[in-house]
């Protein structure tokens, strides 16, 4: 039976005061991604509230730019006695890959990380058509 909560997903937030909501849950909000079609490039803003830069990693590989991020958290609370009454840990972690063509290296690709959004810009290379060559055979006789 559905019934609609008074309290809202975060019932004992304040009897704890800890966020048991939002714990462990990020990976429905990560990596959130926007991909603009610039005159000569695309522009991706990837989301990443909360990482570090060191947190984060970008490789090109096999055509692919694959992006990923990594986060450790923990709370531990103790009373006078220096017992726990609390002790709790996140990690996690998210990535994300997108196609950007065998042409693209490294280099041509800028990545800058700040407000806790990582801006990528990814020149729009043209895959070459391969030229094909016409084989002739020689006919005797």
């Amino acid at each position: 039976m559905l019934m609609p909560s008074i309290f809202g997903d975060k019932l004992f937030d304040d009897f704890m005061d800890f966020p048991f909501g939002s714990y462990g849950t990020m990976k429905n909000s990560m990596m959130k991604t926007d991909i603009k079609d610039m005159e000569g490039s695309y522009e991706l803003d990837i989301d990443l509230p909360g990482f570090k830069k060191e947190d984060i990693t970008a490789e090109l590989k096999d055509g692919y730019l694959n992006i990923s991020a990594t986060s450790n958290s923990s709370k531990d609370e103790k009373d006078s006695d220096g017992k726990y009454i609390r002790r709790e840990r996140y990690s996690g972690s998210c990535s994300r890959s997108f196609y950007v063509g065998e042409a693209v290296t490294k280099e041509d690709i800028k990545a800058r990380f700040e407000d806790g959004i990582l801006k990528l810009s990814v020149p729009k290379m043209e895959n070459k058509p391969a030229v094909e060559e016409k084989k002739y055979i020689s006919i005797e006789g």
